[in-house]
This record gives C-alpha cells, sequence and structure tokens, in this order.
C-alpha cells in the first residue's frame, strides 16, 4: 500500500510547513513537512523540496508499514503511516500498539493504544492529542 491523499493533507496539516530549519518540541532540528534527516541549524529549502523530502520520508515509512500484519484497509495503513512518521519507526516497531494490530485485538482496545502517545518533552500537546484521535479514527476507516 501507499499513502493516500487523504494522509498526506493530514500530516501536512498536523506537520504545518517551514522552509526554515527549527529545533522541534525535543530539540531536534526539523525542516519541510517534519523533515529530520540531515537537517541543521540555518538550513533553508523551498516549497519544492519540502514536498519532494515529505514523498521520500513517506516511502522509507511505507515500507515499515507494509510489513505490518492485519492491515487490510487504506484507513488502517495510514493510521499507522502516520504514526511511525510522528513518533517515528523504532518507537512504532517496540509499542504496545504494534503488538495489538498484530495480535488482532479488538479496535477499540487498539485505538486506545494510539492516545497513549500524546506527550512531547515531557508534556502534553495538544496537537498531538488531535493527531492520535485523528489516527484512532482513520484506523476505523
Amino acid at each position: 500500500m501507499r499513502a493516500s491523499s487523504t494522509l498526506i493533507q493530514a500530516i501536512k496539516k498536523f506537520e504545518g510547513v517551514s522552509l526554515s530549519a527549527y529545533q522541534d518540541s525535543k530539540g531536534v532540528w526539523t525542516i519541510g513537512y517534519g523533515h529530520t534527516k540531515d537537517v541543521k541549524k540555518g538550513d533553508r529549502i523551498t516549497q519544492y523540496q519540502a514536498e519532494q523530502f515529505l514523498r521520500e520520508d513517506l516511502q522509507q515509512f511505507e515500507a515499515i508499514a507494509n510489513k505490518v500484519k492485519r492491515i487490510a484497509t487504506q484507513g488502517k495503513f495510514d493510521a499507522i503511516l502516520d504514526f511511525i512518521y510522528n513518533c517515528g519507526p523504532a518507537n512504532f516497531e517496540s509499542s504496545t500498539l504494534k503488538k495489538y494490530i498484530e495480535a488482532g485485538n479488538a479496535t477499540w482496545e487498539i485505538q486506545e493504544q494510539f492516545l497513549r502517545w500524546v506527550n512531547s518533552g515531557g508534556k502534553k500537546l495538544g496537537g498531538l492529542v488531535s493527531r492520535r484521535i485523528w489516527e484512532a479514527n482513520r484506523f476505523n476507516e
């Protein structure tokens, strides 16, 4: 599966775009729509480059999401892909969320696991709450 246009629009809304490098809530240098690879202070990009970084990042994370067992719908795939994009592959791989999905737990139990990932830098962030709600709902589509 590949990222849907619904997911791409959601990522753009949740991440926003910055054509100048900035430090995220954890102090990681970030640019474009949440791109972090090889970003350093002072970096600047064009809107076109931001779109390219988004596509490249999604392609990398699609490979991970496509290995998850029991993901049979676009909604489930988009929810998992957004989680990986936002929280990182290592966090997803070690998460109870992944374990519940692959074990075939009830949808409501899986949705609750999304909602556990709303803190960054030790603080609950409203933007993450909104994003996890979107993922939990998309998982059920």
